[in-house]
């Protein structure tokens, strides 16, 4: 595994980044403060030459951006754009190139990389992350990384420097990807609960700043750890919060919206499994029964 060798010996050598949306061009910047050589492209050509301020080399060209550089990291929006742009590449990268793609994608789509770009002589590293563009910028948040763990212990000096924290996956290709789609899963639908208790808020004519002091004393993420394990397990016969219950409540929260002309998004649909559920027999149940299916 020469190029190992080469990327531990010279972990200093030219990168090129690709793709300078907020998120790639804060981690450009980042390169750049802690001494590294960066060669940028972007389609709209702006956004690349912007980062010449910082110190980037900026190349209208993919192919002269890539050109000498043993290290190519990029940040583009899906499986479609990642496979076209490096396409695009290909003709100019080095020997032994090393890609470190950043991009959310498919799992599917992060294998076949894996599999393609090796059977091409090159190595092809996903690594997405859970990090905004403050977190791009100031080297915190999180990196994802699975599949061949020598490449990624060799990668770990690159990577780590990036991120706040690294998180290993193991051997799996392809794992790193469907863990930051579960990820991103558990933000949307927690934000569009958010969205829901806002409407309810503003429905019921409740003070923001008596929900932001309910929410700055009582932290219901702190039981998360718990309620995943317990769900996880498959036991919902010990109820915290009986179906029947939680229903009941669910019930209270629609006929509060109904009342006030508020529309909710999620609590219809839930309410909708409650039911499914309570016929089914498992009112007594723990509330998180509706999760069954999906657990056992």
């Amino acid at each position: 595994m020469a190029f190992i060798c080469k990327f531990e010996f010279n972990h200093k050598h030219m990168k090129a980044f690709l793709g300078m949306g907020l998120l790639g061009s804060n981690f450009v910047r980042a390169m750049i403060q802690k001494g590294d050589q960066v060669q940028v492209w972007n389609r709209t050509a702006a956004k690349a030459r912007a980062l010449e301020t910082y110190g980037a080399k900026a190349f209208e060209d993919i192919n002269d951006a890539v050109k000498g550089a043993g290290t190519i990291h990029i940040t583009l929006k899906d499986d479609a754009s990642v496979d076209e742009v490096l396409q695009s590449a290909a003709a100019a990268f080095e020997p032994g190139t090393i890609i470190i793609d950043h991009t959310t994608t498919s799992a599917e789509g992060a294998i076949a990389r894996t599999r393609y770009w090796k059977a091409q002589g090159y190595t092809y590293q996903h690594a997405p992350v859970f990090m905004g563009p403050p977190n791009a910028l100031e080297s915190t948040g999180s990196m994802l990384v699975s599949g061949d763990q020598e490449l990624i212990a060799a990668l770990n000096p690159e990577l780590s420097k990036m991120t706040g924290k690294l998180i290993n996956l193991g051997a799996e290709d392809g794992r790193a990807a469907g863990m930051k789609l579960v990820g991103n899963l558990f933000l949307i639908t927690l934000t569009a609960g958010i969205s829901d208790t806002l409407a309810l808020v503003k429905g019921l004519g409740i003070p923001m700043e008596d929900v932001l002091n309910l929410f700055s004393s009582w932290n219901p993420a702190a039981g998360m750890p718990a309620r995943l394990k317990k769900m996880s397990e498959g036991d919902f016969s010990k109820p915290s919060w009986e179906l029947d219950m939680a229903r009941k409540d669910a019930g209270l929260m629609l006929a509060a919206a109904e009342k006030t002309g508020t529309k909710l998004m999620v609590i219809p649909a839930v309410a909708g499994e409650m039911d499914r559920w309570i016929e089914k027999g498992h009112g007594q149940d723990d509330w998180s029964v509706i999760a069954k299916d999906n657990v056992s």
